[in-house]
């Protein structure tokens, strides 16, 4: 009996461990007070109040100066309509396009939108809506959580913890997270924003 006591023991600190290994690996990409370690382009303006990213004002993207290839990334993300449809998204493999620093990112956007077709959760490419996702489970005004995961050419996509994209493509291999501005009239908000590096 003491010695299944010992073994019981040592397994469950051999999981705690791990357990904590695995979260410390976790990456803050937001300090919560201002906007170091991101680069704004475009007309929106970002700023930080009460500990959250807001975006107002217009086309235009914020990234992060950090760059993966294969990731997981997590955050809490909100739109709200102040006069105009909320439409924005999470970039990621993203870059500034060379010919157009503030034009829109050459890379993958999981979107948030709540009023269009290819709707919050759909993978989309520069203009093109891509990767299905299964349904809509958010709406304006109100806080979700984004989970993204990216290996190879396998993307995958969960709102508020359930799995709602999965595909794959093969177009765009690296580049930063950015998070988009898209009209006037509308707000977006993110917090809690971290990533997870899968290649160290």
């Amino acid at each position: 009996m003491k010695k299944s006591l010992i073994i019981m023991a040592g397994a469950l600190l051999f999981c705690c461990a791990a357990h904590s290994e695995n979260q410390s690996k976790w990456i803050s990409l937001f300090n919560g007070k201002d906007l170091t370690g991101w680069k704004v382009r475009g007309k929106a303006t970002w700023s930080v109040q009460d500990g959250v990213l807001v975006g107002v004002g217009g086309m235009g993207h914020i990234y992060t100066d950090a760059t993966c290839t294969n990731f997981e990334l997590k955050g809490m993300f909100r739109v709200t309509d102040q006069g105009s449809n909320p439409n924005s998204g999470v970039y990621f493999r993203a870059n500034p396009p060379a010919d157009n620093p503030d034009g829109f990112p050459r890379g993958y956007e999981a979107q948030i939108c709540n009023s269009q077709e290819a709707y919050t959760g759909w993978l989309w490419k520069p203009g093109k809506p891509t990767g299905k996702a299964t349904e809509l489970l958010t709406k304006d005004g109100e806080w979700f959580s984004y989970h993204i995961k990216a290996v190879g050419t396998h993307i995958q996509f969960w709102i508020n913890d359930k799995l709602v994209m999965t595909y794959d493509d093969a177009e765009y291999k690296t580049g930063h997270f950015a998070i988009q501005g898209h009209n006037p009239g509308m707000k977006v908000e993110a917090k809690e924003l971290y990533y997870l590096d899968l290649d160290k």
